[in-house]
């Protein structure tokens, strides 16, 4: 586990949806149910991205402009610096390169086998540009990750996205390298920031068909959801056959998220974490490196669906009908003043039929599916058809 309370600076001020606190009560709710505590885990140091780390997928002007507005609080307009989105904070580039310094410090550890598997769940900052803020986010930590590893010299990198937005700063990244497959699944951009993320953006001319986006109607839920990842993302990985595994995991698909429209439930994200699980250690040898992401409520959804992830990635077992522990609850309240949740579960048992089983030309999510394995499997030399 990637860590330093200093993660928690990267703040945009207490009217902002993206709130460190939900790290604080995801770290917090850890501790408390022993995920911790687990013989396999350990927290490795956390140092900033160094400015040559940081140029290996951002401009050398857009880093200077990003220190200059964390030091004289000024907005910089070109970067889409001081925007709602992306207002200045104080020692803005200190607080974006520690999150960054984070994730790769994860996917080093990784590489370099001291682990199969580790976490930033303060990470998943994946809108970022290269020349630019963007959706929350000013330096691509996740895309840094990937960078890193391919420096050290992997050659086949996958990526997959399973925030409710649509992962462009990552697929910008990577968009004509064939070395990292990026696949993304989020609401369809006809409903949703940051409006990209079609079925037909599948890569440069050097990597047609490594850019992969699975495009959700509003109101997809569990067993829908469910059934477009296991109709994509398995095929492909095992496919690519991948090094290392990157995930990007932002809870903002659940119903209550407040700036999205998809409607799963804490048991159906839980069965995600499983199924990356499984395929990390099917294609990539076990070597997974899980970031955080999106999730914009605050106390209900992200610290139950992280503990859940964080528990996965360690190995623990977190009963998911387990009562959330009175001491997390009293310091939900003196945190926050909300009540906090009662339980590690929605009470819901997610089940899904496979796509395999039979295409319904009339529901929207088998036309998103659909669309998406014609739009890249035939690059990868697989059938998209049934």
């Amino acid at each position: 586990m990637a860590w330093d309370d200093g993660l928690t600076s990267y703040d945009f001020g207490p009217d902002h949806p993206l709130a460190p606190v939900r790290v604080e009560l995801t770290m917090a709710l850890c501790r408390e149910l022993g995920v911790f505590d687990a013989p396999r885990v350990s927290f490795i140091d956390v140092e900033p991205a160094s400015d040559e780390l940081l140029g290996l997928v951002h401009e050398p002007g857009y880093i200077e402009a990003v220190k200059r507005a964390g030091t004289t609080l000024r907005p910089d307009d070109p970067y889409c610096l001081g925007t709602a989105d992306n207002p200045v904070f104080p020692n803005m580039h200190d607080a974006a390169a520690l999150v960054s310094g984070a994730s790769v410090a994860a996917a080093r550890a990784v590489w370099n086998g001291e682990t199969e598997h580790a976490a930033n769940i303060a990470g998943g900052l994946h809108h970022a540009m290269p020349g630019k803020a963007w959706g929350f986010c000013v330096y691509n930590d996740a895309a840094l990750a990937i960078a890193w590893l391919l420096e050290q010299g992997a050659k086949r990198v996958a990526y997959v996205d399973v925030d409710v937005h649509h992962g462009d700063g990552v697929q910008t990244a990577f968009w004509n390298d064939p070395r990292v497959l990026t696949i993304s699944l989020h609401e369809s951009p006809l409903t949703l920031f940051p409006g990209t993320g079609r079925p037909g953006e599948c890569g440069g001319p050097a990597a047609e068909g490594y850019a992969v986006n699975v495009a959700l109607p509003a109101g997809t839920d569990d067993a829908r959801w469910l059934r477009a990842f296991d109709a994509v993302v398995p095929p492909l990985l095992r496919e690519f056959q991948p090094e290392v595994l990157v995930t990007q995991q932002g809870a903002d698909t659940h119903t209550l998220d407040p700036l999205a429209n998809l409607t799963l439930s804490l048991d159906g994200q839980r069965r995600t974490y499983q199924a990356l699980h499984r395929l990390a250690k099917d294609t990539a040898g076990g070597r997974w490196v899980v970031l955080g992401g999106g999730g914009y409520e605050l106390v209900q959804v992200v610290p139950r669906a992280w503990t859940h992830l964080l528990a996965e990635v360690a190995g623990v077992h977190v009963d998911p009908q387990a009562a959330t522990p009175d001491a997390w609850r009293r310091f939900v309240r003196d945190r926050t003043g909300e009540i906090p949740p009662l339980y590690m579960t929605d009470g819901r048992t997610p089940a899904f039929t496979p796509f395999e089983d039979g295409f319904d030309p009339d529901d929207p999510v088998d036309q998103a599916i659909q669309a998406t394995r014609r739009a890249v499997f035939p690059s990868h030399g697989m059938d998209p058809s049934l």
